[in-house]
């Protein structure tokens, strides 16, 4: 579905003037839906101008929140992880390496399977297996010609220096296809020839892909995967504004990302406006989101600069201090509203959200999708190590060990020290730094799983609610006539409301 400030009341802001996600309740409305049910109820959103998601949850591109776990687990659930930034200038090669990881973890064919050669040892093999992660390697000659399959289990209990064409199924007993091929043809042929693995090959039997059982497997056991045509997970990777973001950019592209988004505290500035620029020279098809902004001056200046969608927010965020160090920034909702108004572009709302109810707020005042950040920290898939700290307990005066992960935000004084990398200092004098962010320990509490599926009951329950059957549909009611839903709570109901 597609915004414009046709759509949005002419009322609406100021009504949200100086508002946030807690100044507000919406009206019920008659609903219409039996059932609450979020593998028939329609969530879909367009994460940026050409890429949708059937989730409209987006993971932060924070280096305490996402890395390829983190990554993996929203795609398959519906959504998509940003790889954080936080990474020296010139290590590129990291935070290529963790786009890869998610790209390669699922698959429909796969287009360029981890090979070795028939010559090779098995010591070798292992090390490859190892550093891949993978448990076969495809075994090809000097002409990409396929020769065999070697899996883990062949490389087991086996001593000495013994190739690889020794311990392989060689290519007479393995069963490929000639040719592209569809994946439920590929599935009947699996099943018929009680195989695993399909290899393709054209007539020259060079090499063409493979085709896994645990990739169809995954195909139709997660649904609404956010997946790209080849049925590989889709997942973007952040960048910055100076020094090394074009090599990084062109590494992150080469290695499959579906989207790059520029991430500067001050999006609405010259070092965005150059960075967009060098940017849109070199790459101008890949897909990119810059951020971030606030104002409805500041989504056209990214508008009218080649983005494809903008994200929205400054100072809301759970690590985020620019407010309290500078007094500049605007509420979120206010935000949300004044950057739809200006923009068709897709909105990423970044910050705010405290609870999964401010979840649909974030989707009806403005945002396509929601960036979360603080709700996913602590989780198992958020990067870090898990150190446990004692904590007294108030009611026994006891000392207990607790297990915490740290939670920091990208413009803290910490994640400055590792990265190095500011957008408005030609040296990096962390004395002369003005931080704004903090570093905070966040209990462990287990997989973002669980997690992001309650957040899309509760929208789906929003959507019921507010007498729509589809996100899309609650949107296009809301917009329509804001004034039936919105309701700025008094102290006294915000408190009724939001306190407990």
């Amino acid at each position: 579905m597609q915004h414009s400030s046709r759509d949005v009341s002419r009322d609406l802001p100021s009504l949200v003037r100086g508002c946030t996600f807690d100044d507000f309740l919406f009206a019920p409305q008659f609903s219409v839906l039996e059932r609450r049910d979020p593998a028939v109820i329609d969530l879909s959103t367009r994460l940026s101008e050409h890429l949708v998601l059937r989730r409209p949850i987006v993971s932060a591109n924070m280096d305490t929140v996402t890395r390829a776990a983190m990554a993996i687990a929203l795609a398959e659930e519906g959504g998509i992880g940003i790889i954080d930034r936080g990474f020296r200038p010139g290590e590129i090669w990291p935070q290529v390496r963790e786009v890869e990881i998610v790209k390669r973890t699922q698959h429909g064919v796969i287009p360029d399977p981890y090979t070795i050669a028939p010559h090779a040892t098995l010591a070798e093999a292992a090390d490859a297996m190892r550093r891949s992660g993978v448990g076969t390697l495809v075994v090809v000659d000097a002409q990409n010609r396929l020769e065999g399959l070697l899996t883990e289990r062949d490389t087991r209990f086996v001593e000495g220096d013994v190739k690889v064409a020794e311990r392989m199924t060689p290519f007479d007993r393995l069963v490929v296809h000639e040719g592209a091929i569809a994946l439920d043809e590929a599935e009947r042929i699996m099943v018929e020839r009680k195989v695993k693995k399909l290899p393709l090959v054209d007539a020259g039997r060079r090499l063409l892909g493979l085709v896994t059982a645990k990739d169809i497997l995954k195909q139709k056991r997660l649904p609404f995967a956010t997946r790209d045509p080849q049925g590989r997970l889709r997942v973007g990777a952040a960048i910055g504004a100076t020094g090394d973001y074009l090599e990084r950019a062109a590494g992150l592209v080469a290695a499959g990302t579906d989207l790059i988004v520029i991430d500067i505290a001050h999006g609405h500035s010259v070092v965005m406006a150059r960075a967009l620029e060098e940017f849109r020279k070199r790459f101008p098809d890949v897909e990119l989101v810059a951020g971030n902004v606030a104002t409805a001056e500041g989504a056209r200046f990214l508008a009218e600069r080649g983005a494809n969608g903008i994200k929205v927010g400054i100072g809301p965020g759970g690590g985020c201090t620019t407010r309290l160090t500078t007094s500049f920034g605007v509420p979120q909702v206010q935000a949300l509203v004044e950057c739809r108004m200006a923009t068709r572009l897709p909105i990423i709302a970044d910050g705010g959200v405290r609870r999964d109810g401010a979840l649909v707020q974030a989707l009806l005042f403005g945002g396509d999708t929601v960036m979360l950040g603080s709700a996913f920290a602590g989780t198992r898939e958020a990067p870090g190590e898990v150190v446990r700290k004692a904590v007294v307990v108030p009611e026994s005066q006891k000392s207990v060990k607790i297990p915490f992960k740290v939670l920091r935000g990208m413009a803290s004084i910490e994640a400055i020290k590792d990265r190095l990398d500011v957008e408005d200092a030609a040296a990096a004098d962390l004395e002369a730094i003005g931080a704004e962010g903090f570093e905070v320990a966040v209990p462990e509490r287990g997989s973002v799983r669980p997690i992001v599926r309650d957040m899309i009951k509760h929208v789906c329950s929003a959507i019921s609610y507010g007498g729509a059957a589809s996100l899309p549909e609650l949107r296009e009611r809301f917009l329509a006539d804001p004034s039936r839903y919105v309701i700025r709570l008094s102290r006294a109901a915000r408190r009724e409301s939001y306190e407990r």
